[in-house]
């Protein structure tokens, strides 16, 4: 089976960092890319994602996000905030996988395993 070019796998941060930062360099959007608008942006495109099931169970948003069309509607809301994100990491200077895995390592001593965040009582 011939993978894509484009899938997770074969694909690097790095190299989708350039794309986006030479897609907003040809259109001179950096002008409009402040962190308060980068940061506003990131929430209008997260809040975008919530409406696809804001109405729904939680069971039927499950059954929801696995047909192809619902898919595809995230999908292309989850690519801005990504985007976005990625725009904010240029200009910022962050160097994206090394913040995750900080996150991450921070994450496993504040919710080691067995923790649950809701409990019934």
């Amino acid at each position: 089976m011939e993978q894509k070019k484009d899938h997770d796998s074969h694909t690097t941060i790095a190299e989708l960092r350039d794309e986006i930062r030479q897609f907003v360099e040809e259109r001179d959007w950096g002008q409009f890319h402040s962190p308060k608008n980068l940061g506003m942006s990131i929430a209008i495109e997260a809040a975008e994602i919530m409406e696809h099931f804001q109405w729904y169970t939680n069971e039927k948003s499950i059954e929801v996000i696995r047909e192809k069309e619902t898919q595809a509607l995230v999908a292309d809301e989850m690519a801005d905030v990504l985007i976005y994100c990625i725009i904010l990491a240029n200009q910022a200077d962050v160097d994206i996988s090394s913040a995750v895995r900080s996150k991450m390592i921070r994450n496993k001593d504040r919710f080691p395993i067995g923790y649950m965040p809701i409990t019934e009582d």
